[in-house]
C-alpha cells in the first residue's frame, strides 16, 4: 500500500489553517454581536443626548478599514488594527471609571469586551505565523490618544471608539471569510502539486 506523506502533511496543514481561521471568524462574529449590546449599554449609561454621541466625528480613533492586497498584508492589517484599538479601550475604561459607579455593568462589560478583543488578536497572530513563518508580523506603531477632554467629549469619544471598533469587526469577519477560501485551500492545491 502506497502512502503519500506530502498529501497527508498538506491535508493536515489545510485542516490547521481552516481550524485557525474558523476560530478567529467565530470570535470576530461573537464580538461583533457583543459590540451591539455594549454600545446599547454604553448609551444607556451616559444619560441625556446619548443617541447623539456616536454620530459625532472624533480625531485620533483608528481606521476600521483593512488594507493590503496580498493575504499576508491583510492578516497583518487585521492584527495591527486590533492592536491599535487596545490603548483606546483602556482610555475609555479609565474615563468611564470616573463617570460611572463602581458597580456599573458598563465597566464589567468593557473589561470583558476588551479581553475578548485581545483574544482575537492572539488567535490572528499564530494564524499569520503558520501561513507566513518567514515573514515577521508587524506590531504597529504608537497610538495617539486624545488630549484631556471634558465630560461631554469623553462620552462622545467612548461611543465613537466602540462604534468604529464594531465596523472593524465587521471588516475582519468579511476578510477572514475571504482569506479562509483563498489561503487555506490554495495551500492544499500548492502542496499537492508536488
Amino acid at each position: 500500500m502506497a502512502f503519500d506523506s506530502s498529501r497527508t502533511v498538506a491535508a493536515s496543514r489545510n485542516q490547521q489553517c481552516g481550524d485557525s481561521v474558523q476560530k478567529s471568524l467565530k470570535l470576530s462574529r461573537l464580538l461583533q454581536k457583543e459590540s451591539v449590546d455594549l454600545i446599547k449599554t454604553y448609551k444607556a449609561s451616559q444619560g441625556e443626548m446619548s443617541e447623539l454621541f456616536c454620530k459625532v466625528s472624533v480625531n485620533n480613533v483608528p481606521d476600521p478599514n483593512i488594507s493590503g492586497l496580498e493575504p499576508s498584508e491583510k492578516i497583518a492589517s487585521i492584527y495591527t488594527h486590533l492592536q491599535e484599538f487596545f490603548p483606546h479601550f483602556e482610555w475609555v475604561y479609565k474615563q468611564q471609571t470616573d463617570l460611572q459607579l463602581p458597580t456599573s455593568p458598563l465597566l464589567s462589560d468593557l473589561r470583558r469586551f476588551t479581553a475578548g478583543s485581545r483574544n482575537l488578536a492572539y488567535l490572528i497572530k499564530p494564524f499569520y505565523q503558520s501561513l507566513f513563518p518567514n515573514v515577521p508580523l508587524p506590531e504597529g506603531g504608537p497610538t495617539t490618544l486624545p488630549p484631556p477632554q471634558n465630560v461631554f467629549q469623553q462620552k462622545v469619544y467612548g461611543c465613537v471608539v466602540l462604534k468604529t471598533f464594531k465596523e472593524l469587526l465587521s471588516n475582519v469577519s468579511r476578510e477572514l471569510r475571504s482569506l479562509k477560501s483563498q489561503v487555506c485551500r490554495r495551500r492544499t492545491h500548492t502542496n499537492t502539486l508536488f
